[in-house]
């Protein structure tokens, strides 16, 4: 598959260069390519290979098509190079020993990583500038973002969870937004320890559901709020993707649900947010999602700081838009159930009433 689409990609990318040289222009169009009448076969190969590779996009624009092949090409090249490669040694370049679990003090202040789209599209979605007319605006006006980057590609190490949520609570998070997730945690442990630590010193864990249109009730996706002996981290909530289809199409259709899983569903499809150098795009997942909610809390922390996490926890999930009988479609199935069987809470974030009911819960506080 590497392949296929290194060779695709790189010839691509020359037709497209050599047709821009020879037509003396800087962006090439399909208008622009039409009305070219080349009179040798290498320019004519070049023509019709890029006109015949254009007919599989919906998006007329050369240069949109480059960048998805380039994409796909970048995808499977570090999968190549990367992850299947048993010579590249990550954790030596870190300068982390994995088999010592709860090791501390490795890794780099590189947050950028090899692409750091994922988490500034979630941070916007969080914590956009509000007040300056520009791309979009964040959820929560007056919030901080700390940037503490787990996963610099594929799926995250149980070791660096721990870590990442450690360093957080540390350094002063209050609410801690985790959107990535997997099917299998071999040092669970370890993960257990850190939750159980962001539990005891307050801090709020928000995270997604995953996007593999599962029941997580009966599929594993780590990391998860059940302890290994049994119990339950207090402070945590699980969030699924709505979609802004009506009534069947209600929910994702890639989300994950759960009745005892998720706790509630939040925004994640089609939703445009910012992303390095300043620019902005659509992007969906419950990855999405999850920050909806983080933005919802940090809001309820910066007016009503007086609420504990677990507080602010029971109001997100008391709040929630009810949609009572509104039978969705089960994602990934063609059957249908009931919103209120896809999680545990059966609604929707809701902001609007979560303001008002952290209201409602400081001033009984403050009468007493």
């Amino acid at each position: 598959m590497y392949g296929q689409f290194s060779t695709l990609y790189l010839n691509f990318q020359k037709s497209v260069d050599t047709l821009k040289s020879v037509l003396k222009t800087d962006t090439l169009t399909l208008e622009k390519l039409a009305a070219y009448s080349p009179d040798d076969q290498v320019m004519m190969f070049a023509k019709g290979f890029v006109m015949q590779k254009m007919k599989n996009f919906d998006d007329p624009s050369i240069a949109g098509a480059l960048a998805a092949f380039k994409e796909a090409y970048d995808y499977f090249r570090v999968i190549v190079e990367y992850g299947y490669n048993e010579n590249f040694d990550s954790r030596k370049i870190v300068g982390d020993h994995y088999s010592d679990v709860y090791e501390k003090g490795y890794g780099n202040n590189d947050v950028t990583g090899p692409d750091a789209l994922h988490g500034t599209h979630v941070a916007g979605i969080v914590a956009a500038n509000r007040n300056n007319d520009i791309g979009i605006r964040g959820i929560a006006n007056n919030v901080r973002i700390m940037s503490v980057r787990a996963v610099p590609n594929g799926d995250e190490r149980d070791k660096d969870v721990a870590n990442a949520i450690i360093y957080a609570v540390d350094n002063g998070a209050s609410v801690i937004n985790m959107s990535f997730g997997k099917s299998f945690s071999p040092e669970k442990e370890a993960v257990d320890k850190a939750v159980k630590y962001a539990e005891k010193k307050g801090v709020l864990l928000i995270h997604a559901a995953g996007n593999d249109s599962e029941d997580i009730d009966k599929e594993n996706n780590f990391p998860t709020r059940a302890y290994i002996d049994g119990k339950e981290a207090k402070n945590w909530v699980e969030i699924g993707a709505s979609s802004f289809g009506t009534d069947a199409e209600f929910v994702a259709s890639f989300s994950n649900y759960g009745k005892k899983g998720v706790d509630v569903f939040a925004p994640g499809v089609e939703i445009y947010s910012t992303v390095p150098d300043n620019h902005y795009e659509i992007e969906q997942g419950t990855s999405m999602a999850a920050p909806m909610v983080t933005g919802v809390a940090a809001l309820l922390m910066s007016y009503f700081p007086d609420l504990s996490a677990t507080e602010i926890k029971d109001i997100i999930r008391k709040s929630t838009r009810k949609f009572d009988g509104l039978e969705v479609n089960i994602p990934g199935s063609k059957k249908k159930a009931e919103l209120s069987d896809l999680s545990n809470t059966g609604g929707l974030v809701n902001a609007y009433e979560a303001v008002k009911m952290a209201k409602e819960l400081q001033n009984s506080k403050l009468v007493k």
